[in-house]
């Protein structure tokens, strides 16, 4: 017990260290969620797009057994994106977004059920989940399973007879393991199924030169993920991180990412973190940016087409009042710098190939009591 515990203390610290960087992966699984409640303001700005709004999350545990969360989230999306210039008209909506979810701990294990629903006017996704982490030999390796079942209803604006459905199955395999006092690693794997209606029913391919009739997808899909993770403690206030992530799918896409990430305590009350990251993916079976011949399935959409990624971000953390044992109040905000380039996807108004940045801003209050 007294190993379990001193690795328990280490995780905790390293966890506020990294900003949350091992909310899914700390050692100790028997440990409730923090109560907390949390406000944020969210914008997004690139490639055409705006979206921005409030979120917000409170979190309540009960008898130490239990604990309850539910958060809101709004998404407001001016959109003038180059699918949208090119074939339609600039428009705006609003995504509202509910979630509410459950931990109960039981002896060594955390079983936690969620539920979520988004709203947009010709979009309603909803899902349910359930997860269990389980620890084993000593409290230094932790298992976890998860589980998610979702349904969409698609419609179209200013088309009231259209409505399509799609449903998604999705399972996670985790394991995570604490290597040394300082050094702890993680191992992910995802299998996700898709069926139904995975087109857009505004999106417009172009054959011949032109644009003419919509895009066509297959009706199902399959998709796998492998994601590896390590953190380490310098032992000077900091600590670093990696992490690779591979994914493959029956469309024929397949993707890789890496990301790097440092965080150092700057004085008693400043957390700074940063990170790097690089993503490149290649184009579906069906993807063509201007299609010459006769095919079952064509697509235009250009996140299926041959692209990298590069993104630098960081947040920073000021801890504004704290009482220990009864309430801690943090300042955070975050930006992230992200820079798209096409290989395959032309913009036609132009005639070049298709390149922009985009930028994310965060400014959030959260408070554990």
């Amino acid at each position: 017990m007294a190993a379990t515990d001193r690795f328990s203390r280490w995780a905790s610290r390293i966890a506020g260290l990294l900003g949350g960087a091992l909310a899914a992966g700390g050692s100790n699984a028997v440990s409730l969620p923090e109560d907390k409640a949390e406000g944020m303001i969210h914008v997004y700005q690139g490639g055409g797009v705006t979206a921005s709004g409030p979120a917000f999350l409170v979190r309540k545990s009960l008898a130490d057994k239990v604990s309850l969360s539910a958060s809101y989230y709004v998404d407001a999306v001016s959109n003038a994106s180059i699918d949208v210039v090119t074939t339609a008209s600039p428009f705006r909506e609003r995504r509202n977004a509910y979630d509410l979810g459950l931990d109960y701990v039981v002896r060594d294990s955390t079983i936690s059920l969620s539920t979520n629903q988004s709203k947009e006017p010709d979009y309603t996704a909803s899902s349910v989940s359930m997860d269990v982490a389980q620890e084993v030999f000593g409290g230094m390796t932790t298992v976890s399973l998860g589980y998610t079942r979702g349904a969409d209803r698609i419609g179209k604006h200013d088309t009231p007879t259209f409505a399509e459905t799609a449903k998604h199955w999705q399972y996670r395999l985790g394991i995570t393991q604490i290597l040394s006092p300082h050094w702890l690693m993680s191992a992910n794997v995802e299998a996700i199924s898709d069926s139904g209606f995975l087109s857009s029913p505004y999106r417009a391919v172009r054959e011949f030169g032109i644009f003419a009739g919509l895009e066509r997808a297959p009706r199902t899909r399959s998709s796998r993920a492998f994601k590896l993770r390590a953190i380490g403690d310098l032992g000077s206030r900091d600590a670093v991180r990696a992490e690779y992530r591979y994914f493959y799918d029956t469309w024929d896409i397949r993707a890789q990412t890496l990301e790097a990430g440092y965080s150092r305590y700057v004085g008693a009350p400043w957390l700074a973190d940063g990170f790097v990251r690089f993503n490149k993916q290649n184009k579906a079976l069906f993807y063509s940016d201007n299609n010459i011949n006769q095919t079952l399935y064509l697509s235009r959409n250009r996140q299926l087409s041959t692209y990298t990624n590069f993104s630098l971000g960081g947040k920073l953390t000021y801890v504004y009042a704290k009482v220990p044992g009864q309430y801690e109040i943090k300042l955070n905000g975050g930006y992230e710098l992200m820079r798209f380039k096409y290989s395959d996807f032309t913009d036609v108004r132009t005639g070049g190939l298709y390149a922009y940045t985009a930028h994310v801003l965060q400014l959030y209050v959260s408070a554990t009591f």
